[in-house]
């Protein structure tokens, strides 16, 4: 499957964001998907992650619980992570990913990922 990330940008802190990640090429109803980011000089790490359609049950990052959101439209093939309340911790490069197992929070099991987009939080 392949995934294209967008909706990056800069916002001032206190703002909000809508990132989105269009998938191709499989069965997107079959993978549940993520959303990771990596910071300037950390490791990437997990935000949230959606399990299948006749699931759907969301798994958030203690970090952005209550203020992120992410859903899932399997008719257009596209995932969504809407961002409210958003701070400086909050930048970095925001990626989304695939997996056709179970959800987790590791990025190893994550089979297939985004390019990528920049969110920048400033103060």
């Amino acid at each position: 499957v392949q995934l294209q990330a967008s909706g990056g940008g800069l916002v001032q802190a206190g703002g909000s964001l809508r990132l989105s990640c269009a998938a191709s090429g499989h069965t997107f109803s079959s993978y549940v998907m993520a959303w990771f980011r990596q910071a300037p000089g950390k490791d990437r790490e997990f935000v949230a992650a959606i399990s299948w359609p006749g699931d759907s049950t969301r798994y958030y990052a203690e970090s952005v619980k209550g203020r992120f959101t992410i859903s899932r439209d399997n008719a257009k093939n596209t995932m969504d992570l809407q961002m409210n309340s958003l701070n400086p911790l909050d930048t970095a490069v925001y990626y989304c990913a695939a997996s056709p197992r179970s959800w987790t929070k590791y990025e190893g099991d994550y089979d297939y990922w985004g390019q990528g987009t920049l969110v920048t939080v400033s103060s």
